[in-house]
């Protein structure tokens, strides 16, 4: 997978553009079992990511995924920030400038295991996680882009009738139970909005 400059910056813009459409939804699924800003810092997360474009996109693949963790990091409030930009920093760790579909998966079980280092957390546990690992499996297994964005969906929908354990939806205990975890949410969303960019560029 080759990424011109051209397209390093349709992929940035079609991820933020994604966080700052959805915050209001986002926003509301925290208000149910959270503080209610989940939309709101991703928003402010992923303006700041836009505010260094165009000089962002100049950067290779890996210092730009490392560049955006960063920001995400430094911006976005929660427990969001510092999980998704450790997504973001460790992928850009661990990818070439220009990796193959085994590099990618490899990158990404990287990225996974990091996050799941940082919360304290795995699978099952009503995540971001809970997207994260059934759709690294479906990318492993040699699933297309459809297959991709369709499994993240899914997966942020099945956290709906889980148990909250970790996070500030755990302190409600039973009360988590019948709503969507915002965070799977954002992630499913940030994987529909790469995967659908990636083969726009792929197939152009």
């Amino acid at each position: 997978m080759t990424l011109d400059r051209t397209a390093r910056e349709r992929l940035v813009r079609a991820l933020a553009d994604t966080m700052i459409a959805h915050a209001d939804e986002l926003t509301g699924l925290d208000q149910a079992i959270g503080d209610g800003d989940h939309g709101l810092n991703m928003k402010r997360g992923f303006e700041a990511v836009l505010a260094t474009l165009p000089g962002l996109a100049d950067k290779a693949l890996p210092d730009m995924l490392k560049a955006i963790g960063m920001t995400l990091v430094m911006k976005v409030g929660g427990a969001s920030g510092p999980l998704v930009g450790t997504f973001f920093m460790e992928l850009g760790k661990s990818l070439p400038e220009q990796p193959a579909r085994t590099e990618l998966v490899m990158a990404t079980d990287k990225a996974i295991d990091a996050v799941k280092a940082r919360g304290r957390s795995d699978a099952g546990q009503k995540t971001l996680l809970d997207v994260l690992v059934p759709v690294q499996t479906v990318l492993a297994e040699g699933g297309d882009a459809q297959a991709i964005a369709a499994e993240a969906a899914h997966a942020a929908d099945r956290t709906t009738p889980m148990l909250a354990i970790r996070g500030r939806a755990s302190f409600l205990g039973a009360r988590s139970i019948g709503h969507m975890d915002p965070g799977a949410r954002s992630v499913s969303l940030l994987i529909a909005a790469a995967v659908a960019t990636l083969e726009r560029e792929v197939n152009s």
